[in-house]
């Protein structure tokens, strides 16, 4: 998902101006399936922990919303979606570049649905894409310090899509109680198979009660909140 979300069905949306879409084919492909197979099993292992009122969030089923998560807990996603999002699909913005194309073909292996386009810094290709998911009635994926950080800063331009859809955003909280840490710029968790992940969730509408528009200082704080880092 990364600084990702997303639209497609044959392959991914293109979002306009898209001047070549590169695709992951042949070996590499197989070697893709493989890794998703084995990730789909080291995530059935994990024991999900979530209390009734956080089950009812997680599955969220109201009015189209942004699904966001930190990019550094990406491990879990397809797992979280496959246990509590069964009433939609997720749409996943991925760069146009080669880099993009394996994430690409990874997510529809995991059950997302790429957007292929621009990334940076969400750009007006990017949102564009993401307005008319969300206007067509599906839920976006979006890791805010995604994809190359600084971790935990939310870049202001994913609330870009939200506003303009007056959307809820579904803030997802993860809590690994064993797991090995990467030397990644987001210190990225990989959970020990069997290990406890605690699921906590919050939903932010799009707009605080006294009308004023969330900031991105907002959606930063609630996020840090509910997903704690491990002891080091």
């Amino acid at each position: 998902m990364a600084g990702d979300p997303g639209f497609a069905h044959n392959g991914g949306l293109q979002t306009p101006h898209t001047a070549s879409i590169n695709e992951v084919r042949g070996w590499k492909r197989a070697a893709l399936w493989l890794l998703a197979a084995l990730l789909r099993t080291w995530g059935r292992t994990l024991r999900f922990e979530a209390d009734a009122a956080t089950h009812e969030r997680l599955g969220y089923a109201g009015e189209p919303a942004a699904l966001v998560i930190w990019h550094n807990r990406l491990f879990v996603s397809g797992e979280y979606f496959r246990r509590y999002r069964t009433k939609r699909s997720v749409y996943a913005l991925v760069s146009a570049s080669k880099d993009g194309a394996w994430l690409a073909a990874f997510y529809r292996m995991i059950g997302l649905i790429p957007v292929r386009g621009s990334t940076s810094n969400f750009g007006r290709e990017a949102g564009k894409a993401l307005i008319e998911v969300m206007r067509a009635g599906h839920d976006i994926g979006i890791t805010p310090d995604g994809p190359r950080g600084p971790m935990y800063v939310v870049e202001p331009g994913v609330l870009v899509v939200t506003r303009r859809n007056n959307a809820p955003m579904v803030l997802v909280g993860v809590e690994f109680t064993q797991a090995w840490r990467l030397k990644s710029w987001d210190r990225f968790y990989i959970p020990w198979p069997f290990s406890r992940v605690i699921m906590r969730c919050t939903v932010l509408p799009a707009k605080k009660p006294d009308g004023e528009k969330l900031g991105a200082d907002d959606v930063r704080a609630a996020l840090l909140a509910i997903s704690p880092d491990m002891a080091e």
